[in-house]
Formats: C-alpha cells, structure tokens, sequence
C-alpha cells in the first residue's frame, strides 16, 4: 500500500510538472516589451497542404528588441507566412520585402499592456487549478488507503508531503508570473 500511495504522489508531483510547463509555453506566446521568436511559436501555415509552424518552414529571429525576421527556405513560402500571420490577428503587419519577412512590433500603450497581464492572470489560474487538481486526486487516493486500513499518521505524513508539493509549485508559478508581468511592463 505504500508502494501505491507513492506512485500516486510521483503522478501527483508528475502533473504539477505539467502544468508548469504548459504555464511556460503558453506565458511565452504573450507579447512583453520585446520581440521573441516564440510569440510565432502558435502560428500555423500551409505547407504543401498541412499545418506547419513557422518555425519549420522558416527561420524566425530578434533582430532588435521591436524587429523579427523571418526568412523563409522556399520563396515560395512568403505569402503563405504573411498570410498565417495576417489570419493570426497579432496586431502586427508583416512587411514582405519578396526575400524576407520584417515585423516591427509597435510600442505596447498603458492599456495593452494591462490586457496582456489580464491575460497571463488567466494562465496563472489555470496553472494552479491544474496544480489544486492533482493535489485533490492524489488526497482523495490517501484517505481511501486510510479507510481500507493504511496507517492513519503514515497517511497524514503522505498529505503533509502533498500539500508541500503543492505550495512549492504553486509558489514557482507565483515567480514565473511576476518575472513576465516584469518583461510586459518594460518598456
């Protein structure tokens, strides 16, 4: 029973991983005050009729803090891109100069800039309710094995170590929330 009440937290601590993870990637698609390659990272386009990254079809870097270059491997693939990223709405105009694509990223107003951490509160909290999700399983599997006879202190060691793990990513996605809304008020 021991065994089991230990996988249960390895799967527990395994999901919080996961939703830290996917706070990263999601956090990393939302505009700050600079130019990243990742804010494309979502955008599809057509190659040879499927959904391809941008990344895949093309080389996406900072050329300065406010400008991207994409250069695509086929010519061909130009239009195609500036149209992915028209049908994005990104706020961005593409400029197709017929060998590489340029984004100029505008300066981000007072009030966009809140938008955008609005938008990162949101993934906050769907980060920590996927945290408060496998904290929940992983406690309703502890006071089951307690009711079919596992030690009533062993199983209030196990749910001290589980709420443990939960403050910690918790706290991790706390700081991973304060350093973006820091990269999204630089101006």
């Amino acid at each position: 029973m021991e065994e089991d009440i230990q996988l249960y937290i390895d799967t527990a601590e395994e999901s919080m991983q996961h939703a830290i993870a996917h706070f990263k990637k999601d956090a990393s698609r939302i505009r700050s005050g600079k130019a990243t390659p990742a804010m494309f990272d979502g955008v599809k386009v057509d190659y040879y009729g499927s959904q391809t990254a941008i990344a895949q079809v093309a080389n996406v870097k900072a050329q300065d803090g406010r400008t991207l270059i994409i250069a695509p491997w086929e010519k061909s693939m130009l239009q195609a891109i500036e149209q992915a990223i028209f049908q994005a709405n990104m706020g961005v105009t593409p400029q197709n100069d017929g060998e590489i694509i340029r984004i100029v990223l505008p300066m981000l107003t007072e009030e966009r800039r809140k938008n955008l951490i609005k938008q990162a509160s949101v993934l906050v909290e769907n980060a920590k309710v996927s945290i408060r999700n496998a904290r929940r399983d992983v406690m309703n599997e502890i006071k089951k094995a307690v009711k079919d006879g596992y030690s009533e202190d062993a199983g209030k060691n196990k749910e001290g170590i589980v709420q443990d793990l939960t403050n910690k990513y918790s706290s991790m996605v706390d700081k991973l929330m304060e350093s973006k809304e820091k990269d999204i008020l630089t101006i």
